[in-house]
């Protein structure tokens, strides 16, 4: 059992180090009609080292996942998005009614949502997070937000990287080499006199 588990180890650490792309990668969607706010969270987060797309407004955020409506031209494994953070306050459609299009898709519903806004509004919070928002930022948003909530969704990533490591290592073949085995040892059926014991000697001769 120890030959196996070592064996395991050894290969989830080289399936790791040979598979670059294995590494998870945070991509957020962030969505202001804020030019300034748009600059502010963008760099933000590419201080915090995530991957960003930045986005005007709730219609070209759905343009862009492809729920518009119309046929994507990226389609999810293409967009691969982590985490949507999306302003309260935008015209023609609201950050409440982006997220509640994103909850209704069956693809795109367990990616974390974000709502930011700069008014403390109480109902307007707990809309949002009814509907299924992850949190509800007030602004500015700072660094020590941004930084949190990366660490949040990586915990999710690394735990989705180790199913698919355990997956492809169940799939080899585990079982340990044939020089580690060890075979029977056969006793001939009548033992001669050298193999018995003291004891069992004693009694044949009585």
């Amino acid at each position: 059992m120890a030959i196996v588990g070592d064996f395991f180890r050894h290969n989830l650490t080289e399936f790791l180090q040979e598979s670059p792309s294995a590494a998870p990668e945070l991509h957020v969607l962030a969505v202001d009609d804020s030019l300034v706010d748009r600059k502010v969270i963008e760099r933000l987060l590419k201080i915090s080292s995530c991957k960003v797309t930045v986005v005007e407004s709730g219609t070209r955020a759905l343009q862009y996942l492809g729920l518009d409506g119309e046929t994507s031209s990226l389609g999810f494994d293409s967009v691969k998005v982590n985490l949507i953070m999306t302003d309260y306050s935008m015209p023609g459609m609201t950050g409440y009614e982006l997220l509640k299009k994103i909850k209704e898709s069956s693809v795109f519903r367990e990616i974390p949502v974000v709502i930011m806004s700069s008014e403390n509004v109480l109902t307007r919070i707990d809309s949002c997070l009814e509907e299924g928002a992850e949190e509800f930022l007030l602004k500015p948003v700072k660094l020590s937000d941004v930084r949190r909530l990366k660490d949040f969704i990586m915990k999710g990533k690394v735990k989705e990287v180790e199913k698919k490591s355990l997956k492809r290592m169940l799939s080899i073949d585990c079982s340990p080499p044939l020089s580690a085995t060890c075979s029977p040892i056969s006793l001939p059926c009548d033992p001669s006199p050298s193999l018995l014991s003291p004891l069992s000697s004693k009694k044949a001769r009585l």
